[in-house]
């Protein structure tokens, strides 16, 4: 065999040799992730989803009724992304636990920053739309403590110097 025929093999095996080591294992799949749906602008058959991160979901299908909370907005925004109040409440409303999405029946923007009202009417007041996750299980703790029996409001600004009160709503049911 001519020397450049045995290089031309051992380039060739050299690179089945490395193909084998580094790429052969290694599948590429693809996956979708749809965006968490956070709430609605409108409702019944004209209603529009709302993602988490404020993104307009026009071609998301239409929840059912009363299963996502509905956002303060008469029609979508022309640019396909909220703003302002709304893109904070759409970003609290999305950081939701799925356990407690059930028992949000709206919010909406006050002096104090972004309120979430459960369907009992139990109001939960998050301020800003930061630390998300530990305000959620804050609320959550509050709604499972089994020593209160029914209360207005939970403030959780702080969320580890949380305060709660009021007796005029029950909790709503562990799931």
């Amino acid at each position: 065999m001519r020397r450049g025929g045995a290089l031309l093999i051992c380039a060739v095996i050299a690179v089945a040799a490395l193909y084998q080591l580094v790429l052969a294992d290694k599948t590429v799949s693809p996956q979708v992730r749809l965006p968490t749906a956070a709430a609605t602008i409108g409702s019944g058959s004209e209603a529009v989803v709302v993602g988490a991160d404020g993104t307009v979901l026009t071609w998301y299908p239409p929840p059912e009724e009363g299963t996502l909370p509905e956002l303060p907005l008469s029609e979508p925004p022309p640019s396909g992304h909220l703003a302002g109040p709304a893109l904070r409440q759409a970003r609290v409303l999305g950081a939701a636990p799925p356990a407690l999405r059930p028992y949000i029946a709206s919010s909406f923007y006050g002096e104090s920053g972004v309120d979430v009202e459960l369907r009992s009417g139990i109001e939960l007041r998050f301020g800003d739309a930061t630390r998300l996750e530990e305000k959620w299980l804050a609320a959550a703790a509050v709604l499972a403590d089994p020593t209160i029996e029914a209360l207005d409001y939970v403030n959780l600004h702080a969320p580890r110097r949380l305060t709660f009160g009021g007796s005029g709503h029950t909790l709503p049911p562990i799931p």
